[in-house]
């Protein structure tokens, strides 16, 4: 049996059936597999690209098949779709090892019914992977299917960027993401971590966006990592380091994270303040607040303090207390995509629609929260400006004692005279993001 594979379908079945989230399941299961690097590699491929694949790998599925999927049972869906991904999307499998395996693997899950079920399938589509193409007249329909992205998300892409930038978006979403992480320099400098990541095996390159980044091209699971058990970095986007540059909070001050979890942005900010002054990491859920907490301690900071409080009432829990606020709100994601394979498959167009109203209610919490004189920043990781700019220009609309700061100015390596700033994957190749820097008037 080959255990690669048996362990990407236990994955997809647990993603598929059970609702994890893939990153969670994946990691769990490869400490369970102890597979060598070179396969923990091509499981993680795998299972990433056909959690991505999601939808697409289901209607093709569908064209060798008079059989619902529905009807089929857990472990038969879970095996087709990792060989359709397989057979469509990865063009150095041999097509016979996909039918081969997964006929065992039918076997082994169901019995030799279920193994020629299976193996019939994909033989047909190995004999004519023409029935699952899609005619260019219908533009979505065909794109969505190319790139594996569902057909609601590609009309709007479509309308809003052009053929040739939806592409691209598609594209980047569907790339592995490079591990991306952020030197904590209360420990240690930028240059030393990078000579003790190269110890360590890993290869990596200078981040061009954030003077603490650090990019691993290639690496060791981080569960063996020694730089991470002491705490010498945290996983983080480049996009996101920006956030605590573009809040500038300062030594002594005390700052409020509205939706702190699980951490990243605000370890980052405590780092910035050289772990002096106080800030208070605000959530609904304690096992979130644990995760801030459990990343604060490794990475050696005492100013954080977590507290369960839902951010709407904190501006009145906290009435003009804090030096800088940071409302890093609940969005759709649409962003980071790539990080995080299932979201697509989950998302909704009524979804993004409702997300505005509690966006800007945590707004309007954050700023009572905010001192005369001091700083509110407002992100997220999407690129719907639903969520972004109008958030913003309602908010400012009614708030004559804030004004916008020209928030690409305190970018930290490519400073901008932008407003408001919107990271673009197709065209600054980091993950998207959004960020808006707001000031109270001096009493």
């Amino acid at each position: 049996m080959d255990k690669v594979r048996e362990t990407a379908m236990k994955v997809l079945l647990a993603v598929h059936e059970n609702g994890a989230y893939a990153n969670i399941a994946l990691a769990e299961a490869l400490r369970k597999a102890r597979l060598n690097e070179m396969d923990r590699r091509f499981a993680t491929e795998l299972v990433y690209g056909a959690v991505k694949a999601g939808g697409t790998l289901d209607w093709i599925v569908r064209r060798y098949t008079n059989r619902p999927l529905r009807k089929m049972t857990p472990y038969v869906r879970s095996i087709l779709r990792l060989g359709i991904f397989q057979l469509f999307f990865l063009d150095r499998v041999p097509p016979s090892a996909v039918c081969n395996e997964s006929t065992e693997l039918a076997k082994k899950y169901g019995h030799a019914g279920t193994g020629k079920f299976v193996n019939a399938v994909l033989r047909a589509a190995t004999r004519d992977p023409d029935k699952a193409r899609v005619s260019e007249d219908d533009e979505s329909a065909y794109l969505a299917i190319q790139f594996q992205h569902p057909k609601w998300l590609v009309s709007r892409w479509l309308k809003r960027f052009g053929r040739q930038e939806t592409e691209q978006l598609c594209i980047f979403d569907n790339a592995a993401a490079v591990l991306s992480l952020r030197t904590n320099l209360l420990r240690i400098t930028r240059d030393e971590l990078v000579e003790r990541l190269r110890m360590e095996g890993s290869k990596v390159v200078l981040s061009k966006w954030a003077p603490e980044g650090i990019l691993c091209t290639t690496h060791a699971s981080l569960d063996d990592s020694a730089s991470l058990r002491e705490g010498l970095f945290q996983v983080q986007d480049e996009s996101s380091m920006q956030v605590a540059h573009v809040l500038d909070p300062q030594p002594g001050e005390f700052v409020i994270d509205m939706c702190s979890a699980p951490g990243g942005k605000t370890t980052h900010l405590a780092e910035r303040m050289k772990n002096q002054g106080k800030i208070l990491a605000l959530d609904i859920y304690d096992t979130k607040l644990a995760r801030v907490e459990e990343n604060a301690k490794r990475l050696g900071i005492s100013i954080i303090e977590t507290k369960r409080l839902d951010a709407r009432k904190a501006g009145d829990a906290y009435l003009q207390k804090a030096d800088r606020v940071l409302a890093d709100v609940p969005c759709s994601g649409l962003g980071v995509l790539r990080r995080r394979p299932d979201a697509r498959w989950r998302k909704t167009e009524e979804e993004i629609m409702k997300l505005p109203t509690l966006q800007a209610e945590i707004l309007e919490s954050a700023a009572r929260a905010v001192k005369p004189g001091g700083v509110l920043v407002y992100s997220t990781c999407t690129i719907e400006p639903a969520e972004n700019e109008e958030v913003v220009q309602s908010f400012l609309r009614s708030h004559a004692e804030f004004s916008l700061n020209v928030t690409g100015k305190y970018l930290p390596l490519k400073p901008s005279v932008s407003d408001m700033v919107q990271f673009y994957p197709q065209r600054d190749g980091v993950d998207g993001f959004f960020i808006a820097r707001l000031m109270r008037k001096e009493a």
